[in-house]
């Protein structure tokens, strides 16, 4: 049996996987993972394993947003700090979770219940889960819908919604708005990201994040790689790796 553990955490991800392989020789770990990008662009790449073991909260926004980029089929353990009360959707969904600090009577609780439901996953319905999940915890991803941006003795409000894009020049991080006007913000790409809706937002590559209403079309590049053109002008070319084009198109289809 082949399974995968999403943590950001490297020190839980690793004793995770050695509880895993004290209870059970038979499991294999062939990845662990530690962000959300990292997370679907490897579930988009590779085979399906046959479970995975997935932390609620990553470094880069929450595990759900993992879920809404690529199709998962497999069965899912979530870790979680968060009280027994608020997960009882997972037990009505026939679904498991492990409350960290992780011990192995849950572990071995969740390995069991796997291997009793297993050949069931395909009935199991995750989006209707982690719906359900968010209902119940109150767990929301507080994306920012303005910024603050410092203007000489001024700070002055940005909406989202009107950035097209935000890249790097010369090391300073500029967004862009559908009317051209251009801001300069203090945080770096990756910092912005976790900060910004990924259902509205994509980092296309370490260069640019783009905004999905900006999106005008799509042109197919060398090697396989694509090259990503806006309603509104860049100095570049946003191209997309060959490695990351299916997680784009899953983003922008969703």
């Amino acid at each position: 049996m082949k399974a995968v553990i999403i943590e950001d955490e490297k020190i839980a991800a690793e004793s995770l996987k050695n509880l895993v392989n004290q209870l059970d020789e038979n499991v294999e770990v062939v990845a662990m993972l530690q962000t959300v990008e990292d997370s679907v662009e490897w579930l988009s790449d590779n085979k399906q394993p046959d479970l995975l073991f997935v932390d609620i909260h990553l470094a880069d926004g929450s595990s759900f947003s993992i879920f809404e980029k690529v199709k998962v089929e497999c069965p899912i353990i979530f870790t979680t700090a968060y009280d027994e009360y608020a997960l009882k959707a997972f037990e009505v969904n026939s679904i498991d979770y492990l409350l960290k600090p992780i011990n192995k009577d849950d572990l071995q609780r969740a390995l069991n219940k796997y291997k009793n439901l297993k050949g069931q996953a395909s009935n199991i319905d995750y989006m209707n889960i982690m719906s359900h999940l968010l209902e119940q915890t109150n767990i929301v991803n507080n994306y920012k819908e303005f910024f603050l941006i410092p203007e000489r003795d001024k700070l002055i409000p940005l909406a989202t919604k009107d950035i097209a894009f935000i890249y790097i020049d010369l090391k300073l991080i500029k967004a862009v708005t559908y009317s051209g006007k251009v801001y300069y913000m203090n945080q770096n790409l990756d910092e912005l990201m976790s900060q910004l809706s990924p259902k509205k937002f994509f980092r296309a590559n370490r260069q640019y994040i783009i905004a999905h209403e900006a999106v005008k079309d799509v042109s197919v590049w060398f090697g396989n790689k694509i090259s990503i053109n806006l309603i509104v002008p860049t100095e570049e070319k946003i191209i997309v790796s060959k490695a990351r084009v299916t997680e784009f198109k899953n983003w922008f289809s969703f």
